[in-house]
């Protein structure tokens, strides 16, 4: 039992040897729907612990258990990583490739961070920023850009706070005034950021062709290219762009769902003082080194934008570009960059044994054939709440797949017209990426912090993003619904 889990609270350890044997009986009492039902909110429990235990661990288990029980086949599961096989390549290569970028992000951003001193300011620019690289690169992209700056200003702060050096220039920081509430509230200051960040990769996302991967999916459906699919979206996704800037400015106002926190100003100073001393003693080689990765920043854009290559591709090049034209040839130097993604790649491949159950229970089948059953002029509200439902339990990706796949065989069973089917996709693109950021399961980027070294760091747990996503949720969802239901 010591061994088991590890430092995980012995009463998880329990939990989940309960949940082990309690499904076996679930399954021959209960039948496999009620079971595979009770196994993804097993799962969800998982991730909602992902500080006490890596989640990679404990909902492999469950995982392993799925497959024993005949609940999906690990063919099923095969076919659903092939399925996503450009976010695993994503996420192995163009995370890497944002690791040897990190000095240039952090030189631009301790910038911003020393020029910008209101936080409301610098919390909107964050979402513009977040939201305007979404629409163009990707929501997983941007995020493992924002979990680098974060983790690189909370390393400077520790580095000051744990060693007798003072980034004042006298070296007179009492250790008192850096932990405590200093500490607690500069951690809450990078923890309301960077959850502004990842609100703005989805607000970003939503809008085009290329920000999130089930956009691929339903432009390719329905014929449209990046201009078209921007103008079908745009009734719905220009409102709650706006709907979502507003609440940015309101949350940082009354400080409230554990927004508002200030930069402490002893940490400003250290930010300061720690931008000058690296301006100052950064050498010949280093500034070469800058210049590297913002060549590679751009490629990046331009690759992204012009949708050269699959996103992982054009990661792997960017790699091989920097660590050429930085000097980097030693295997120990390149491994580090492929650390931070490599877990959360595995754990999303145990989510896609997951999602295989789902599909081969048909857990989503009676959602579907009740909301086509509905009248023509509701189906495009009903679609849209059952996406949003259905994604903020499950993966947005999987239920617009399912989603998107039930209607075309409607509309070429000749069942829908093609104004009642273009309605039908926008809705689920829509219902699929606004409503699913109420929980890390909804949206890749969320359960990509979640699981981040950064979250143990500025105490991010799943009910903290929960708190501080859920009136994002209520407003980019309610403002989304109101617009499919009479601008649409």
């Amino acid at each position: 039992m010591k061994q088991f889990l590890g430092n995980s609270p012995k009463w998880y350890k329990y939990t989940i040897i309960g949940f082990l044997v309690f499904n076996v009986l679930f399954y021959f009492t209960l039948g496999p729907t009620i079971t595979a039902w009770i196994f993804i909110a097993e799962f969800i429990f998982t991730l909602a612990m992902a500080l006490k235990s890596y989640p990679l661990v404990t909902g492999g288990l469950l995982a392993i258990q799925i497959l024993a029980l005949k609940l999906t086949s690990s063919a099923s599961a095969y076919h659903e990583v092939e399925q996503n096989l450009e976010v695993i390549l994503l996420l192995m290569f163009m995370v890497a490739a944002i690791y040897f970028m990190k000095p240039l992000l952090m030189y631009i951003f301790s910038k911003i961070f020393t020029r910008v001193k209101s936080k409301m300011v610098l919390s909107v620019l964050f979402v513009v920023l977040s939201a305007a690289l979404s629409a163009f690169l990707d929501a997983l992209t941007v995020t493992a850009v924002l979990i680098s700056v974060a983790v690189g200003f909370y390393g400077v702060y520790h580095k000051i706070h744990s060693s007798d050096l003072g980034l004042d220039g006298n070296g007179d920081f009492d250790r008192s005034q850096l932990s405590g509430e200093t500490l607690e509230q500069f951690r809450s200051f990078l923890r309301s950021l960077v959850m502004h960040g990842v609100v703005g990769t989805a607000l970003g996302g939503v809008m085009t062709l290329v920000g999130e991967p089930q956009n691929l999916l339903i432009g390719e459906k329905m014929g449209w290219n990046f201009i078209d699919f921007f103008l079908q979206m745009d009734v719905i996704t220009i409102p709650v762009f706006f709907a979502g800037l507003f609440t940015t400015v309101l949350l940082e106002k009354f400080k409230i769902f554990g927004f508002g926190a200030e930069l402490p100003e002893v940490a400003q100073k250290i930010i300061g003082n720690y931008t000058k001393v690296e301006d100052e003693k950064r050498s010949k080689k280093e500034k070469q080194r800058l210049v590297v990765q913002a060549v590679a920043m751009v490629l990046l854009i331009i690759g992204l934008a012009l949708h050269l290559a699959p996103v992982g591709f054009i990661g792997l090049a960017l790699i091989v570009f920097q660590t050429a034209f930085m000097g980097i040839t030693d295997e120990h130097r390149i491994g580090p960059a492929f650390e931070e993604a490599l877990p959360f790649t595995a754990l999303l491949v145990v989510f896609f044994v997951i999602v295989a159950m789902i599909h081969d229970q048909h857990l989503f089948k009676p959602v579907i054939e009740w909301a086509l059953s509905m009248d023509v002029s509701a189906q495009p509200t009903m679609f849209y709440i059952a996406n949003g439902v259905l994604s903020a339990i499950s993966d947005n990706v999987f239920v617009a797949t399912v989603y998107i796949n039930e209607i075309e065989a409607a509309f070429l069973a000749g069942e829908l017209s093609r104004e009642q089917y273009e309605k039908l996709a926008i809705a689920i693109n829509t219902g699929t990426n606004l409503p699913s950021v109420a929980t890390p399961n909804g949206q890749a980027a969320f359960l990509f912090l979640l699981t981040s070294s950064l979250a143990p760091l500025i105490n991010l747990s799943y009910g903290k993003m929960v708190k501080m996503a859920f009136p994002y949720a209520i407003v980019l969802g309610g403002v989304g619904l109101l617009c499919v239901m009479y601008l649409l």
